[in-house]
């Protein structure tokens, strides 16, 4: 088979006919500028051996050398080999509380957007394996399936708020259940799940959702958002002046539960971060980087790139241009002299 890596390449085989006018307008005006030197017939007989012939091959050289450049651009190629392409790295996914104490203001700008704002570094730092997305509250459920399109993740992850599920609280366990599933079809030693949450469990349940987890060999890693000691939780983003009350008019507090995300990770093999601390993610961006298998292989049809050929006898071609003489010279005989 036969085609071309780049068709946009051979519109500039339109230049060709433009060298060839180029070279007939200049050889008229030659011609109109020897008629006023002399007469045309006559300087032809002086110089029998002119520049016209040598001209012409030089011309000729040009067009042709300039053309198989423009071929070589476009990229012939034929003769084809098939090769198997492997993709390594792990299948991620990131569940991310999009509960209402996510607005709390114990790190700038929010909960929330710190952690957005740590969980795109994450996905901006991946290469080649494929993050998934879930937004959690008092429910669970997919905002963006695996991927490699991290744009796409990125978009997804910038529209994830608090409005998107109406009930509230934090349920770990079914983020961590929804985790699970997103990473069923995923070969098994490269399944990781990373939650990022201040760790306000109001459901239960996490007992059964880490047996899940181990069962499925799924590594868990936790990541906390806010600080232990807790501040006045907003009523939404930006309001930081005014606060949720309970039912006795006291001022909500929310506080970060290290000690419940610690032991997710400790049960699961993984490893527990805070945003905000010295270091702050490093060291489980290169976890997420280190690890992970073989997860696809395919083979596909490569095309031979030729444009070799092409441009190898287009620097031949302009070579020879380039020794061509403009003229022969015309070796004249030497004048005798006369007798006596």
């Amino acid at each position: 088979m036969f085609r071309w890596g780049s068709h946009f390449a051979l519109w500039a085989l339109a230049l060709v006919p433009l060298l060839l006018a180029l070279e007939w307008r200049s050889g008229r005006r030659r011609r109109r500028l020897l008629d006023r030197f002399g007469d045309l017939r006559l300087l032809r007989r002086v110089n029998p051996h002119g520049g016209a012939a040598a001209r012409r091959w030089k011309v000729a050289l040009l067009v042709a050398g300039v053309a198989l450049v423009l071929l070589a651009l476009a990229r012939p190629q034929f003769g084809t080999r098939v090769e198997t392409v492997r993709r390594e790295g792990q299948d991620l996914v990131v569940a991310l509380d999009v509960s209402r104490s996510m607005y709390a203001e114990d790190v700038e700008p929010s909960r929330l957007e710190r952690a957005k704002i740590e969980i795109g570094r994450i996905v901006q730092r991946l290469e080649g394996d494929r993050v998934g997305l879930v937004a959690f509250a008092g429910d669970a459920f997919v905002q963006s399936p695996l991927t490699t399109d991290y744009g796409a993740a990125m978009m997804f992850l910038g529209a994830m708020d608090p409005e998107m599920l109406s009930a509230q609280g934090t349920d770990l366990a079914r983020a961590i259940e929804i985790g699970v599933e997103a990473l069923a079809e995923t070969p098994e030693g490269s399944r990781m799940v990373v939650i990022v949450t201040d760790g306000e469990d109001h459901e239960g349940g996490l007992a059964e959702a880490l047996a899940l987890a181990g069962e499925a060999e799924v590594t868990i890693h936790t990541v906390g958002v806010g600080s232990p000691e807790g501040v006045p939780l907003p009523t939404g983003a930006g309001e930081g002046g005014r606060f949720q009350r309970d039912a006795d008019g006291k001022v909500v507090t929310s506080r970060l539960n290290e000690t419940a995300l610690q032991d997710i990770a400790l049960q699961t093999g993984g490893e527990y971060h805070r945003i905000g601390s010295a270091g702050g993610l490093e060291a489980l961006v290169e976890r997420i980087g280190g690890g992970g298998r073989e997860l696809e292989a395919r083979e596909v049809t490569e095309f031979e790139e030729q444009y070799q050929i092409f441009l190898g006898a287009a620097l031949l071609l302009l070579a020879l241009e380039f020794v061509v003489p403009r003229s022969r010279a015309r070796v004249a005989a030497p004048a005798q002299r006369g007798k006596g």
